[in-house]
């Protein structure tokens, strides 16, 4: 996520040399220096200053130590935190009080610059920090701002883990592609033509998407057949149930963390 943020930013203008990435693996230190022209460092120190965001990337279960490797180079500088299910009062906490501080919970088409991210400041950020943090989380997609942290666990839930969600559709289109006889190819091609045109008709019309789902579904048809087995099978239900259990398991994790 990194990656396609940096590589976001700098499609949409932000200059090379105006970009820092810290990371201790020295690896991914070359390939970021590679692939964007950025400088980077292995530790956290004084340099950090000189920005005015600081995107912490990483995994939840090292948001705690990242922070106070961080704390003594806050000055006026925006945070923002894409780590699922850490919550920003214990961010604020791990860094000693700081409170310029946004989360954010992106997904993975910003790595084509198609993601959408949910956003909740912290009282301490003003009206210019959420055009910053807007501005550095637009580079990978659309933005939808919130007034409730504990929405950003549902945010998680729905769009975060989403697209995991549409790849077990689309894994299930294409064996079913196989069990009726077409090859890896053709069902691959059907499948995702079809997620992709049919995600774009359902933005592009004002209609709900149940009202469209019914236009595609005549009395006693193809169709009707297979969203009656859907319907037998509670398909929907399930998912539904999948996802605010991804909802209770984003809760779960800020309170485990939390008590770091």
């Amino acid at each position: 996520m990194a990656a396609a943020l940096i590589g976001g930013l700098i499609k949409r203008g932000t200059a090379a040399s105006d970009l820092y990435a810290v990371d201790v693996n020295e690896d991914a230190r070359t390939r970021m220096q590679s692939n964007f022209g950025i400088k980077t460092g292995e530790t956290a120190d004084e340099s950090l200053r000189g920005y005015d965001a600081i995107v912490l990337a990483v995994k939840p279960q090292v948001m705690k130590s990242v922070a106070a490797a961080l704390a003594p180079h806050l000055a006026t500088q925006l945070v923002v935190s894409i780590a699922a299910g850490i919550r920003g009062s214990d961010i604020a906490r791990w860094l000693n009080g700081y409170t310029r501080i946004v989360r954010a919970m992106p997904n993975t088409p910003a790595l084509i610059g198609m993601g959408v991210t949910g956003l909740v400041a912290l009282p301490g950020v003003d009206a210019a920090g959420q055009t910053l943090a807007s501005e550095v989380l637009g580079a990978v997609g659309n933005t939808v701002w919130f007034d409730d942290e504990v929405k950003i666990d549902a945010v998680t839930a729905i769009s975060g883990s989403g697209p995991a969600y549409v790849f077990y559709f689309i894994e299930a289109l294409q064996e079913a592609a196989r069990q009726l006889g077409l090859g890896a190819d053709e069902g691959r091609a059907l499948a995702l033509a079809t997620f992709a045109g049919a995600a774009q008709l359902a933005a592009q019309s004002d209609e709900p998407a149940g009202v469209l789902r019914e236009r595609v579904t005549s009395k006693g048809g193809t169709t009707a057949a297979a969203l009656a087995s859907f319907e037998a099978q509670a398909v929907k239900a399930a998912i539904v149930k999948g996802v605010l259990a991804a909802d209770a398991r984003a809760k779960e994790m800020g309170d485990e963390l939390g008590k770091q």
